[in-house]
């Protein structure tokens, strides 16, 4: 059965999305290839609001975590989180043994511009890496206000995590003084799992080019450097999902347009959050709750597993609480190309098998 995906990644493809994947393979050292990573990059440039150098990787999201890490940290890293995917910032630099401090939010709280700057005032830190949606928590941090806190100590490394949100919220990458912004295709984006992406400062390549023992094949320097070339990645790329990927862009900026999207995205945000205000509460602060997926805590102690069972035989799925927050609470997704009517749809069936 075909269902309709409402979890947090990966989400349904388009069908046109889809076929562009089967397009005819391509020698990935040609000028072809070249052409299509250009088209890509200056269209993730207009995506993201920068004139910053963008990269890809065959890989998930956390590929590109690791090689910011591991490639910009020289002294040590302030590790911000709100929940699971800003405890990995932590967890990828520890087993890379790169000096790192966790600091972590109350549950359902932000990381706050306070915060970091509290922590940067100490003179201890070079990098700060911040989750901008997190999707274990329902809660979207504040970039720009603590980008601008990050612009006051110019030594200071800036690294989002936008895997969750690039495509669903506008991020203004320059304005926001952010160094890496890196995504995954899986998404927001609207492409299947096998392709992320980021934007690279000047600030962050001269940094790394400082930094010993950065690897291979997630050496930042050694992919900017061929990027900056020809427009090449410097290992086998997964050309199919470029394909996929360049057709899609196109679609997001010329067919449905930017802020169109972003209007969907906070609509479909408002909506989940308003019936989850009705029946149930939710675990994110008002303020800093997420457009592209809600963490409702489950106050009525119903079965979520039950329920998606229930609901996989009515053709959709949903996601229980992550970690800690399991049968806790349940997830929503309302990211990507998802319809108003196709997520009202959700919600009565999610009424209609809990008798709300």
């Amino acid at each position: 059965m075909n269902l309709k995906l409402f979890i947090p990644g990966p989400v349904n493809v388009e069908p046109d999305v889809l076929e562009k994947l089967a397009t005819t393979q391509i020698a990935h050292r040609s000028k072809i290839a070249s052409d299509l990573q250009e088209r890509i990059s200056k269209n993730l440039q207009e995506l993201m609001f920068t004139k910053n150098t963008i990269i890809l990787s065959t890989s998930s999201g956390s590929g590109i975590m690791e090689m910011a890490i591991k490639s910009c940290t020289k002294k040590r890293a302030a590790v911000f989180s709100v929940g699971a995917f800003g405890d990995r910032w932590y967890k990828m630099a520890t087993t890379n043994n790169i000096p790192a401090d966790h600091f972590k939010s109350e549950p359902g709280l932000p990381t706050t511009p306070e915060m970091v700057e509290e922590a940067l005032k100490t003179g201890l830190y070079d990098v700060v890496t911040v989750t901008h949606n997190e999707t274990s928590a329902g809660i979207m941090n504040p970039v720009y206000e603590i980008g601008q806190i990050v612009a006051k100590y110019p030594d200071v490394i800036y690294l989002v995590d936008a895997v969750s949100s690039l495509g669903g919220a506008k991020i203004e990458v320059d304005k926001s003084n952010i160094d890496i912004c890196l995504s995954s295709t899986q998404k927001c984006l609207g492409v299947p799992p096998g392709l992320s992406a980021a934007s690279v400062s000047e600030k962050a390549i001269e940094r790394a080019k400082t930094v010993e023992n950065r690897g291979f094949y997630l050496d930042l320097i050694n992919v900017v450097n061929r990027v900056k070339k020809d427009y090449q990645y410097p290992t086998t790329p997964a050309t199919p999902h470029m394909w996929a990927l360049d057709y899609k862009l196109d679609k997001i900026l010329n067919v449905e347009g930017l802020q169109n999207r972003f209007d969907r995205h906070a609509k479909l945000a408002r909506i989940v959050q308003e019936w989850a205000l009705k029946y149930f509460d939710l675990f994110a602060e008002d303020g800093y709750r997420s457009n592209t997926v809600t963490t409702i805590l489950n106050t009525r102690g119903n079965s979520v597993g039950d329920l998606n069972k229930e609901l996989g035989k009515r053709g959709y799925m949903i996601s229980n609480g992550y970690g800690s927050l399991k049968e806790k609470a349940f997830r929503i997704a309302h990211m990507a190309d998802r319809k108003e009517e196709d997520l009202l749809a959700l919600l009565k069936e999610i009424e209609n098998i809990w008798n709300l």
